[in-house]
């Protein structure tokens, strides 16, 4: 299944990013919301396939990891956004800066991951440390502002201008450019911010699909189809911005039930299809809510 996993995530990949994300270019919705559905195909066939090698939990435990992961990634796209847009990329440069990052975040998830499996299994206490971060998390998102997030205080990206210039006049799409020495441009400012933000996003993320399953094929696995199709996410969400207003909401209340979940692990066993059930109503409802509750409309003279 590894060997699988390997060949169809390699291969697909390149595939996408010799099709779509090779070229400087604009994705428009239609491209976004065909490459949405593609990664979703794939992603539940593999689960089928799962299901038939592994059995049905670990089936069940994949699709609840990759939805998990895949609605807390709903959230970073949202922080994608203020980072592209603070750095002025164009929309053409965007898929290239976000292909590069989504290999970066393969491999330190790869890291995190096994990690994260050892760790638990060596010190089982560290599960409940796993779980206070995810409930920890849920109360920063749920009352945190979008607006609160500055990608100039990035300390990666101050460590960068001290090491090496930027050029931030350049557009030429290039990560780098040679003058009279080696400059860095914006797009790979760019890159550093969206790579060191999925760091961050990471430590929210596993700890909450380690919660569902302890095995480490389950959660890179699941992982993984979460995050390459998170490029073609970016473009739909990027879209639909103020569509889903409650979607924030209810990602909160997904980490609060996993975090709770972790740990209640060693006293109450909650079944994956439950798990499953709770996580894919509660984002049903949030965008339910978001398209019945109309926003409320300034009043006159403010």
């Amino acid at each position: 299944m590894w060997t699988v996993f390997a060949v169809t995530a390699v291969t697909l990949f390149v595939a996408d990013i010799k099709l779509s994300a090779g070229r400087a270019h604009e994705i428009s919705r239609k491209e976004a919301i065909m490459l949405c559905g593609f990664w979703v195909l794939v992603a539940t066939m593999f689960g089928f396939l799962t299901g038939y090698m592994l059995g049905y939990e670990r089936m069940i435990e994949f699709f609840t990891g990759y939805v998990i992961e895949y609605s807390l990634s709903m959230d970073n796209m949202f922080v994608f956004v203020m980072i592209f847009s603070y750095f002025g990329v164009p929309k053409k440069y965007q898929p290239k800066i976000l292909t590069w990052g989504i290999i970066g975040a393969v491999i330190m998830r790869l890291i995190l991951i096994f990690t994260g499996v050892e760790l638990i299994k060596a010190f089982s206490w560290i599960i409940y440390v796993f779980g206070a971060i995810l409930i920890y998390t849920a109360f920063k998102m749920y009352f945190q502002k979008d607006e609160e997030v500055d990608p100039g205080k990035n300390p990666v990206l101050k460590l960068l201008a001290k090491v090496m210039p930027i050029d931030h006049a350049d557009h030429s799409g290039n990560f780098f450019v040679r003058k009279e020495v080696l400059y860095a441009t914006p797009l790979f400012a760019t890159l550093l911010v969206i790579e060191t933000s999925d760091l961050i996003f990471a430590v929210d993320s596993i700890p909450a699909v380690l919660a569902i399953s302890k095995e480490a094929f389950i959660v890179y696995t699941s992982n993984v189809f979460a995050v390459v199709g998170l490029r073609s996410l970016y473009f739909l969400l990027a879209s639909l911005l103020d569509l889903f207003r409650y979607l924030k909401t209810g990602i909160s209340v997904i980490l609060f039930y996993v975090g709770c979940k972790m740990l209640l692990s060693n006293f109450v066993h909650i079944p994956a299809i439950l798990s499953l059930g709770v996580v894919l109503g509660i984002l049903a409802l949030s965008m339910m809510l978001s398209v019945l509750i109309k926003p409320a409309k300034p009043a006159e003279g403010k």
